[in-house]
């Protein structure tokens, strides 16, 4: 017994990064210096891809956090992903601002509007909640076809941007796209690891839970609301900016939620990994198929439903499950550590025989 009493214990460590991480964060800033140096070695055609993948995958993650993390599935944040557009059209061209910077003012005038938008929209749940969103959007459709200094209907081009050499233009514009989704990985990632992000997830599997363990559940929706309306709405100036011009059928499409709601399933809900994987293959199938019109969305519709069935947490959750592969892992793990000791302890019956579970219980 006194043997056993002086044998170290197997010690352990408390971890969150894990070797995939680790490999995913230098493959992630490596693929941002190709991006950066997009202007000196890349096509105008594939840096105007990039700005498209971006918008996509903004967008998608926007919705992933608000639907996959806070359970308010929305079919309305095309109003958002509008206001960002023409945010960034009236402060640019009526207000002087360079359209550069324009986008990220536009992002918050969006979250201003939100405040008042979040007051009608959370008197409503579940699937009302998802229909009058895209009421909520669809109003804000009608309200800027109306007017006409805006272009009416029938929208307008970017005139702000003549200013700026097409070079200059594309260049900025890329860096610009590289700029928002970097912000938006990193700030999503450091919100979901904080506290907030931890309420945000139990709120996600049961409010009512949630709520009787001390979670402000109406705090943590429209904080989750208002981060995903600033993000559809830079993912919107981006986009105007990359297409040089914004009409309102455009910027408040239904169909922005109907491919960001695709992006995430096929990638994976409520993980950031499934948005990334979700952008990449909605990007290849949109650049090759999206010529065969009818039978393209047709396609899109078969293949989210295949997913669904086959793979019902996603490509991604696929992969994270089969392999255990985490590239941004926000909660912790215990780790145990192999003892030196433990041969010399060992040599005592008793203790061997403690030992051998132990030592399961580590390659576990």
């Amino acid at each position: 017994m006194t043997t056993l009493l002086q044998r170290p214990a197997a010690g352990f460590e408390v971890r969150r990064a894990t070797r995939a991480s680790r490999v995913a964060i230098l493959a992630l800033l490596i693929a941002a210096l190709a991006v950066a140096g997009g202007p000196w070695w890349a096509g105008r055609e594939a840096m105007h891809d990039f700005v498209q993948l971006a918008s996509y995958l903004v967008f998608a993650m926007m919705w992933n956090l608000l639907a996959g993390y806070g359970g308010m599935v929305s079919i309305g944040q095309q109003a958002f992903f509008g206001i960002g557009g023409y945010g960034m059209l009236i402060l640019s061209t009526y207000c002087g601002v360079s359209p550069f910077i324009a986008v990220p003012v536009a992002a918050l005038v969006a979250v201003v509007v939100a405040l008042p938008v979040s007051l009608v929209a959370f008197r409503l749940e579940g699937g009302y909640f998802a229909i009058g969103t895209w009421v909520i959007a669809e109003v804000f459709r009608l309200a800027f076809a109306n007017v006409s200094a805006l272009g009416g209907g029938s929208g307008t081009s970017l005139i702000a941007l003549e200013s700026f050499s097409r070079a200059t233009r594309e260049s900025l514009t890329l860096w610009l796209a590289l700029g928002i989704v970097a912000a938006a990985i990193g700030l999503s990632y450091a919100f979901l690891r904080s506290k907030a992000g931890l309420a945000l997830t139990a709120m996600r599997d049961n409010p009512v839970a949630a709520a009787s363990q001390g979670v402000d559940v109406a705090r943590s929706r429209l904080v989750v609301y208002l981060v995903s309306a600033c993000g559809a709405a830079l993912a919107g100036g981006l986009y105007f900016i990359g297409n040089l011009r914004i009409s309102p059928d455009a910027a408040f499409s239904v169909n922005w939620t109907a491919f960001g709601i695709f992006i995430v399933l096929i990638g994976g809900i409520g993980t950031l990994e499934g948005p990334l994987v979700g952008a990449l293959v909605f990007f290849v199938l949109n650049k090759f198929l999206s010529d065969y019109g009818t039978w393209y969305l047709i396609g899109l519709g078969l293949l989210a439903i295949a997913v669904t069935i086959c793979f019902p947490k996603g490509l991604w959750g696929f992969v994270s499950q089969r392999f255990g592969l985490q590239l941004f892992p926000v909660g912790r793990r215990v780790v145990f550590l192999e003892n030196e000791a433990a041969p010399q302890a060992s040599a005592n019956g008793v203790a061997g025989a403690l030992d051998a579970p132990s030592a399961a219980h580590r390659r576990a």
